[in-house]
């Protein structure tokens, strides 16, 4: 057995490799996530969780224990994107209804825009046009960065660096998704009657259908916020 080093006061020198503090036990690091998740009104990310969190805690871990334990309960523990939040489970979100006060209906040619961005991330304005076989006027896209359902992604290294756009982590919250890859295929829109049996994307020149700003003043109601 190794001799302990000391001190001038007779006190144990403790090893490089002990800690001074051990870490909590891993049910009140689940007490700790559970806390900050319930107080924060945005997502929480891992490291924001590390952060806040005592020394050695493994806020990963107590995530995963923590989203176990609210399974089949009436709020879970969710992930959105790179961060955590705790949300009403989606069977009971009619509970919620009375809570809303406002309804902001978005214009096809929104919605539209809104599903190019989501299932082709990172897209830029020229390939939104390119898709959808019309312009795409300045007020749409600014309608979506104001409701934070898009933003701006990395500039393209292509000549005039073009900027993209990408959805936000307010996008996944608001429609219940983990990440992108969880938007819904081909075959459950058609299904659920959300496409229409229009041309195929770039099968018309762009501008063929006119400028998105003479569609008639009808707005959709597939999303609402």
């Amino acid at each position: 057995m190794e001799d302990q080093l000391m001190d001038s006061q007779g006190a144990p020198i403790p090893d490089d490799n002990d800690t001074l503090f051990d870490a909590p036990p891993m049910a009140e690091q689940e007490r700790m996530v559970e806390a900050v998740l319930f107080a924060s009104a945005e997502p929480v990310t891992l490291r924001d969780l590390e952060g806040r969190m005592p020394h050695g805690c493994n806020p990963r871990e107590a995530v995963e224990h923590l989203r176990k334990r609210y399974e089949g309960r009436g709020v879970r523990v969710v992930r959105l994107g790179d961060a955590w939040a705790i949300r009403t489970a989606p069977d009971l979100g009619f509970l919620m209804q009375k809570e809303t006060t406002e309804l902001r209906k978005l214009s096809r040619a929104a919605i539209e825009t809104l599903a190019i961005v989501a299932y082709h991330q990172p897209v830029t304005r020229t390939e939104i046009e390119e898709i959808r076989g019309v312009s795409v006027s300045r007020g749409t896209i600014d309608q979506l960065m104001e409701m934070n359902w898009i933003r701006l992604g990395r500039r393209r290294m292509t000549p005039g660096r073009p900027v993209t756009f990408v959805v936000t982590p307010d996008f996944l919250d608001h429609f219940g998704l983990e990440s992108a890859r969880d938007l819904p295929g081909l075959k459950e829109l058609r299904a659920a009657g959300l496409l229409e049996n229009r041309p195929p994307p770039g099968s018309l020149p762009l501008g063929q259908n006119g400028d998105e700003d003479d569609e008639p003043e009808e707005q959709a109601e597939l999303f609402e916020e």
